[in-house]
């Protein structure tokens, strides 16, 4: 098999981007070189995907595409990948970023006016799109086990999950995350990093995007984890309004509070159900809730929340001595915390302390993003974890294998730091980026009867509570006349659900059955 290697070397010099460029030559794999089922590559398209030589300016717009195959429930499923960056031009047509994107297309399709695209972000803000890249929807998967923990070697394998035998799929990184970067040190970074300076740039690039790709007649998705949730709510309601792009679906993978108000007693109380959770997978509940299944058992504390503990919270001081003892009692039976420490804190336990108290007993920590990962601090007194295990077990799984997967599966090569979590702050909270985006999303759902969305959680989640997901969705529709296009999943893991083999499944195949709920049948009218 021939395979043409280009070769990419990106730096950073002061003010601006540099490169430089070479080939690599054909035939017999050289050593450390791509494995034998590595995919074959194309050249580079484009006139600037080539600089002439002595040229110090990055790329801003090239694509390297490679061609592969994976097996998905089975079936054989041909694609090509295509890396590469894409301009972010200002008012004046100067390019002031570029992004880089991975896009996955099934290449046996003739006709993909009807093959669904589902458009891919992270969260953070700040972080790539390597994490539902590389371990959820993607063709390719990490190595880790059945739990999600990290293995060596860090290799790559075949994901017979993935979503690519129903939709293509593009990974987004915006500015500084992964290997997006601004041209130069000049760039206003408010351009950038905002919640809605964030949305605006990204919809202008989508529009370029599915311009170049030939993608305006598709059906089209938008799914977003953790502060991507907040970023595609935006997304849905600027792409048609500012870009007249209507699309099918939001996917919300772990969701954020999207702006929904829900401080003081409702956010304290909301909290129990994921502290009960919890307690149950550590096996630190009473017995009589310990035996029910998870599922089984969370209704119960649901229903306490609402309709006993968030009154109770409401009082505050005012709160009756006998009945503040009643709803510690119950607080203390359902979070596997001793009803001395509940009262310590007037009810509203915070996140930082459970996530120290529960196991103190033991010497352990858990883990803020997936609670059931287990650290361990220099001291067990304190009020919170020394680090969060789960992001440190993760950030250990996938960056060796992304760096690996860009340069040896994909052909893209190159010295710049694939930014894991990259430099976006000082993030604006000034007026014009208040954060609306759940209302974003209502009103972009009002006007477009096609627009469906799916809420995806994991039980052990604490820092995007799957009770918490479930009301925003109460709250961003109060008038119920959206209830019938929204729908919840949970799963018994954390933030990144997937990462568990058993959700993994679960999961994608929620993503399949929601792609064909919503795209409607041929010549159906987008009315009410």
């Amino acid at each position: 098999m021939k395979r043409i290697a280009i070769l990419l070397l990106i730096g950073l010099t002061t003010g601006s981007l540099s490169f430089a460029q070479g080939q690599r030559g054909q035939g017999q794999r050289a050593a450390g070189g791509p494995p034998a089922d590595a995919p074959a590559a194309r050249p580079n398209s484009g006139p600037s995907a080539k600089p002439a030589p002595g040229d110090l300016t990055l790329p801003m717009d090239s694509t390297i595409t490679t061609s592969s195959a994976v097996t998905i429930k089975g079936q054989r499923v041909p694609y090509t990948a295509t890396v590469g960056t894409q301009p972010v031009w200002d008012e004046n047509g100067k390019p002031i970023a570029g992004v880089f994107y991975t896009y996955y297309e099934r290449s046996d399709v003739k006709d993909r006016t009807t093959r669904p695209l589902v458009i891919s972000f992270n969260g953070g803000p700040g972080t790539a799109s390597v994490w539902m890249h590389l371990a959820y929807t993607g063709p390719k998967l990490l190595n880790i086990d059945n739990e999600g923990y990290p293995l060596q070697p860090y290799t790559i394998k075949d994901n017979p999950n993935s979503i690519l035998d129903v939709a293509d799929i593009v990974y987004i990184d915006p500015v500084n995350t992964g290997y997006s970067r601004m041209a130069n040190k000049d760039v206003p970074r408010s351009k950038f990093f905002g919640v809605n300076a964030d949305i605006k740039y990204l919809a202008e690039w989508l529009n370029v995007f599915v311009s170049r790709k030939n993608r305006w007649p598709s059906p089209k998705y938008l799914i977003g984890e953790s502060y991507g949730t907040t970023r595609v709510s935006g997304l849905a309601l600027e792409l048609q309004n500012a870009n007249w792009m209507y699309l099918n679906g939001v996917i919300l993978v772990s969701p954020t509070d999207l702006g929904i108000n829900r401080e003081g007693p409702v956010g304290a109380a909301n909290l129990l159900p994921y502290y009960s959770a919890t307690a149950w997978f550590h096996k630190a509940l009473p017995t009589d809730l310990q035996q029910k299944d998870l599922t089984a058992m969370l209704p119960e504390v649901e229903q306490f929340t609402i309709n006993e503990f968030i009154p109770a919270l409401a009082k505050g001081g005012f709160l009756e001595a006998d009945k503040k003892k009643q709803i510690a009692a119950k607080v203390a039976r359902y979070s596997g915390l001793s009803e001395k420490v509940i009262l310590e804190h007037n009810l509203m336990v915070p996140t930082s302390f459970f996530w120290k108290e529960l196991l103190r007993d033991k010497g352990q920590t858990i883990g803020r993003l997936d609670s059931r990962y287990l650290g361990i601090d220099r001291e067990d007194a304190g009020e919170r974890p020394d680090y969060s295990p789960e992001l440190t077990s993760w950030l250990h799984s996938f960056a060796a294998p992304i760096n690996y997967y860009f340069r040896e599966f994909l052909n893209y090569k190159t010295d710049l730091k694939y930014y894991m979590f990259g430099p976006v702050h000082p993030w604006a909270r000034t007026a014009e980026n208040t954060d609306r985006t759940g209302e974003n999303l209502r009103q972009a759902m009002a006007q477009n009867p096609y627009l469906h969305l799916l809420v995806q959680s994991g039980y052990y989640d604490g820092a995007c509570d799957y009770f918490g997901a479930q009301y925003n969705m109460w709250q961003m529709d109060p008038s119920g006349k959206l209830k019938s296009r929204m729908d919840w999943k949970g799963y018994r893991s954390g933030h990144m659900m997937y990462l568990r083999q058993e959700d993994l499944v679960k999961s994608n195949d929620d993503l399949r059955d929601f792609i064909k709920k919503s795209t409607p049948k041929p010549n159906q009218p987008a009315k009410y």
